[in-house]
This record gives structure tokens, sequence and C-alpha cells, in this order.
């Protein structure tokens, strides 16, 4: 089997596989770009594996013209810069002793070494510089035809390794896995007894998953299977994914959007839990107000514009069980464009202070409650 496109042919790429191979050692492509290109999904970033140790990278690639940078010599990786493109060049290696994130690792000259310590099968395949697809394990290439989210060796002993493999395990089966046959047993129970490994991990670390498991196309059975786990209140005390998938069934033409997702999926200090950005906090914040107040589409739209309002109409139909109601686009529409007609100078000098504020809130009430119609002149009539 061989994999094939432009990023693979590209002249930086061929230029980093080139010179490990002629300088006598294995380079391979690794992990997520073979994986996606397997799948016919776009290819990020390219991952290079080799049995060369850092020291030989670096030395042939200064040789052979390019720039070697040092960014990651404590995991065996060096950065060789070919086009002005960087590329991670790993090289094989072995578990020594496992704990947590900071494990004992030495060199090795065996990709099966190297496939063993990677977290899911689909994750531990590899491919030559001409496309050519390996499967050191023989069981990723299986696993990835059939949408099977599956650890590398024991469940148990990947999680211990680094807690967040659970994270991702949901992130996977929500992107990769198979809806119809569901996450593996055995990896499940493993989970649900590691959960209480998730409350050693860092927000950042735990919102940046979170992030990328909201943003799949259908994440409702990966929330699901969190949620039986035990995973899902850990990150997300209060959480409740039952709105999930009403939401994606509503969001029929938008691209899926996490802060979206996450409003629908409640859960306490979700900000904090997940570590947001401040505007991603605000937006969140803003959407839940709305979707407690009483506020028609109409009045949402005018105050903070027609995308939030679109997100509060789905989120209430989602909430609610129904359907998007009729006419409400035109709503939001109609509120996106309005303009309140009345500025404090009208009421000036005649109001000022907190009668004057009081009475702009007056007519621009008025004013929403006439669907936006009244006039300057009626307002102030």
């Amino acid at each position: 089997m061989r994999i094939s496109g432009d990023w693979i042919e590209a002249g930086h790429v061929q230029a980093v596989l080139a010179m490990l191979e002629a300088g006598g050692h294995q380079a391979l492509i690794v992990g997520g770009c073979v994986r996606n290109a397997l799948l016919g999904q776009p290819v990020a970033d390219v991952d290079i594996a080799t049995d060369a140790v850092p020291e030989r990278v670096t030395d042939l690639a200064r040789a052979a013209g390019l720039k070697p940078v040092p960014t990651g010599l404590e995991h065996g990786t060096v950065t060789v810069v070919a086009e002005g493109v960087g590329h991670e060049v790993t090289t094989f290696r072995r578990d020594v002793e496992t704990f947590g994130r900071h494990a004992v690792v030495a060199y090795s000259t065996d990709v099966g070494d190297d496939a063993a310590r990677r977290d899911f099968t689909m994750n531990a395949l590899y491919a030559r510089a001409d496309g050519t697809v390996i499967d050191p394990l023989g069981e990723g290439l299986d696993d990835l035809k059939a949408r099977r989210v599956r650890f590398v060796g024991r469940p148990a002993d990947r999680i211990r390794e680094d807690y967040l493999r659970i994270l991702r395990f949901f992130r996977f089966t929500a992107w990769y896995g198979d809806p119809a046959e569901g996450p593996e047993a055995e990896a499940l129970a493993a989970i649900a007894e590691h959960a209480p490994g998730l409350d050693t991990l860092s927000r950042e670390r735990v919102g940046h998953e979170m992030r990328r498991l909201l943003a799949a196309p259908d994440p409702a059975p990966a929330l699901a299977a969190m949620r039986a786990t035990g995973a899902l209140p850990r990150v997300l005390p209060g959480a409740d994914d039952r709105f999930i998938a009403p939401l994606v069934h509503l969001e029929v033409n938008l691209a899926p959007d996490p802060i979206r997702r996450l409003a629908a999926l409640g859960g306490e200090a979700a900000a904090e839990a997940l570590k947001l950005s401040k505007a991603e906090a605000r937006r969140l914040a803003q959407l839940r107000a709305a979707l407690g107040a009483e506020a028609g589409l109409a009045e949402v739209a005018w105050r903070h514009g027609a995308a939030l309002a679109q997100d509060v109409a789905l989120l209430r139909a989602a909430l609610a069980g129904q359907p998007l109601p009729e006419g409400w686009a035109d709503a939001v529409a109609r509120g996106a464009a309005a303009v309140f007609p009345v500025r404090a100078a009208d009421l000036m000098p005649a109001l000022e202070g907190p009668a004057l504020g009081a009475r702009l809130a007056e007519l621009e009430a008025r004013w929403i409650a006439s669907g936006f119609a009244l006039s300057r002149e009626q307002l102030l009539a």
C-alpha cells in the first residue's frame, strides 16, 4: 500500500528524507500525516522518524545545506529546516521506565520499538519516501480501515504513561471512530478505572483537547462515552451532553464551533476549567446569558450581532428539543440591521445623569417592543 499527494512529493520533505537516507539511515514519515493521507483527509505537519541519533541528524543536515534546530533534544528531536519549512526529525525510541509524561527512554534502531510506545495503533503507521506504508505492529492498517480507535498494547499501560491519552482517546473517537461500533470496551473499562488521573493534568492541556474534541463533525457519541466512564465530570463538573446531538442536527451547513457546543454542554466554571481565552470566555458568557434571558432573537442580534444571535437560536432550539422557529433568520437580520434612533443629546439639557440614563433605557425598551418600528419623532413625542 502506498500514499501519495503533493505534501509527500514536496521538495522540502523529500530533501530531509534524502538527507537521512544518503547518510545510511532509515527515514520514515510517521503518525498523523500517514493516518490522514490514508483517510483522504488534509495533511498538516510532516513528522519524520529515523534510526539516526540527534547528533548524527544535525551533522547530516549541515552537510546537506539544511538548517538543524535543537528544539527537543531531550526527546530525541531535531527540527530540520528545508526551503523555509521545519520538519521534526525524531530518533526511534523505546521505553526503559515510564512514570507519567516523564518516561525514561533509550534510542533504538528498530522501528518496532518506536511503534510500540505510541498511543494508538492508527498513529503507529509509517511511510517511506516513495509512499510505501509500513505497519510495524501489524494492527494499524486494519484498525484504521475499520475506524477502530485502539490503544497500542494494554490500554491501562498507555493511560498510566500519560493521563491525557484518556482525552485523546475520546477526541480520536470523535474524529476517526466508527459511531456504529462505538468505543472499544477494554479501553472504556481502563479509562473508567483511571479517570481520577485526569485531575493531575493542567487546565491548558485539558482545554486544548476538549476544544479539538468539540470541533469534530459530531462529538455527541464520544461525549456520551466520556460521561459513562466518569471522564466528563472530571474535566468539566456539571456538564450535560444530552443537548449536543440535537445541536449537531441543527447545525446544517454550519462549521462546528467548540464554544457554541460548550454552551450547550454546560458545566461549572467552564472558562476556568478549560482555560479559555478572554475572548472565548466572553463569548461563552454572552451565549449563556442570552439563553437565560427572555429577549427575542431580534433584540439579541441588535445587542450582540447576528452571529451570536444565530448561535442563540440554535441553542434554544436544541435545549428545547424543537426545530428552529419559523422566521428566526429574518428576526436576526432585522435586529442586526436596526439602529436606535434616539441619542443622549436629544434629551439634553432637560435631562442629565441618572435621569438621562433611565429615560434612554425607557425609550429603548419601547423601541424594541415595537419591533424597532418607532421613529425618533414618535419616541420623543
